[in-house]
């Protein structure tokens, strides 16, 4: 990680843990908000409208969180508006770097070789963890925001007048259901396979375990319609896919969230069928990517061996 804008050690999974062994995420500290008119947003500072060609989106497509972004991207027909970068997909012991995989690019504004590179051009102090996504001003040269839910949030509204869009990811109607959905299916599922599998403690990781599969449980319980909120796709689906496409590859072995799998839920199994055949979010998912970089994760795997994708995950990301 970087301390006072200096790598100062090996990149590791759990930085943080509190006295029970719970594993805690790093805060995203790059809040602004693209908006527009460039106003400011919720959060930030004012000056970031939204214009074709001027952001660019760093991901790791190992990465839910940058998925989520990818994802907003694709379904709002931002593609030609914002370039993306991706990193490689295993983390060195600088954290991600980029170019030298298939899929992976090379940084195309400063030629930097890794991510932490990109922050402390942002800010020559920083310290903490180099995470993607990060969304970067190429006019200003500065850093918009690190904070995937910012992020899929703006792409949602930020460029309407640029992009007109059938899809309306926060919906006025939809969004206290949304509000009150998102923060527990972010503790419970999105970072309760995290807690899981970083657990220093066995009392840390039984309680990730039950918050993960209760979640799993109450979203297919509670699917009524062909998503999760009704017939049309929203910012809670994105959220609920990103760790749903990885689980029976990733967090089911890797993890030890391993009761059941995701294609022991019908209407969940369903609900990746439809996410995945509306346009472009197939594009998104590279289980190539996805399995190379979390089984890469030595603290986790020290042998490095990294396991087919399942039969059922590779037949549904081919439509079948």
């Amino acid at each position: 990680m970087l301390v006072n804008g200096k790598w100062a050690a090996d990149w590791q999974p759990v930085q943080k843990a509190d006295v029970q062994g719970r594993f805690v995420r790093q805060m995203s500290e790059f809040r602004n908000w693209i908006t527009p008119d460039g106003r400011p947003g919720p959060t930030g500072q004012e000056g970031f409208e939204a214009e074709a060609g001027r952001y660019r989106l760093y991901v790791a497509l190992i990465c839910p969180w940058a998925s989520r972004t990818l994802i907003a991207r694709k379904l709002k027909g931002l593609e030609d508006l914002i370039p993306v970068t991706v990193v490689n997909p295993t983390l060195g012991d600088q954290g991600w770097e980029f170019g030298g995989a298939e899929g992976a690019d090379e940084d195309p504004l400063f030629g930097a070789t890794h991510l932490h590179q990109i922050y402390t051009r942002a800010d020559a102090a920083y310290t903490g963890r180099a995470t993607v996504p990060v969304l970067w001003d190429m006019k200003r040269n500065v850093m918009v925001n690190n904070e995937s839910a910012d992020i899929l949030r703006m792409f949602d509204t930020a460029f309407a007048g640029l992009a007109p869009s059938d899809h309306v990811l926060y919906p006025a109607d939809l969004a206290d259901q949304i509000d009150a959905l998102s923060p527990r299916l972010y503790e419970k599922l999105n970072n309760g396979v995290y807690r899981a599998g970083f657990a220093s403690s066995q009392g840390a990781y039984d309680e990730a375990v039950e918050d993960v599969f209760a979640m799993l449980d109450e979203l297919e319980a509670g699917m009524k319609g062909d998503f999760l909120l009704g017939n049309k796709v929203t910012e809670a689906d994105i959220r609920a896919f990103v760790t749903l496409i990885r689980f029976d590859a990733a967090y089911h072995g890797l993890f030890k969230t391993n009761r059941r799998q995701i294609k022991d839920y019908p209407r969940l199994t369903g609900l990746l069928r439809r996410m995945l055949a509306l346009p472009g979010v197939a594009e998104t998912v590279n289980m190539d990517h996805i399995l190379r970089g979390y089984y890469s994760i030595k603290a986790l795997n020290p042998e490095g061996i990294r396991p087919a994708a399942p039969d059922h995950v590779v037949a549904l990301l081919k439509g079948e």
